[in-house]
């Protein structure tokens, strides 16, 4: 389909002077403390971690863990999005965090007991979902 390549010794030690510098791993921030952040919709619950200035490092979502369609609404994988974000967290040594949910979707008592079974202290669990001061002006009634 395309031009073969044709490849040479000096590529070849290049590449294996760069795979040395690859190989030197960063050291993973440590995190104690952040935010647990759940947002339940009608057709999906999403968990994230942040740390103290609002980073996330860590998350998880029901289609992430391999839940399709309808599955991924039910309380079952809300609860199990809750343990794998924690897990992910707990990597990164993360020990004391609030809780914020918003949105309104059958999975959000659901995630907060995943993330309370995992070990985590808890300091406190704000409900954030937005509500509408009147909102938009309803449609006209129906003549019929």
């Amino acid at each position: 389909m395309g031009k073969k390549r044709i490849t040479t010794s000096a590529v070849k030690e290049e590449n294996a002077s760069t795979q040395g510098v690859a190989s030197v791993k960063k050291s993973k921030k440590s995190v104690l403390k952040g935010t647990v952040y759940i947002t339940s919709s009608y057709n999906n619950t999403i968990v994230s971690v942040t740390d103290a200035n609002g980073n996330v490092f860590a998350w998880s979502s029901a289609g992430s863990i391999g839940f399709k369609g309808t599955r991924k609404s039910t309380p079952y994988a809300a609860t199990l999005v809750g343990k794998d974000a924690m897990d992910k967290a707990k990597r990164f040594g993360f020990q004391e965090g609030r809780i914020i949910v918003s949105g309104i979707g059958p999975g959000r008592e659901a995630a907060i007991r995943g993330v309370a079974g995992s070990g985590i202290s808890i300091t406190s669990i704000i409900d954030d979902t937005p509500l509408p001061h009147n909102g938009v002006r309803p449609p006209k009634p129906r003549r019929v």
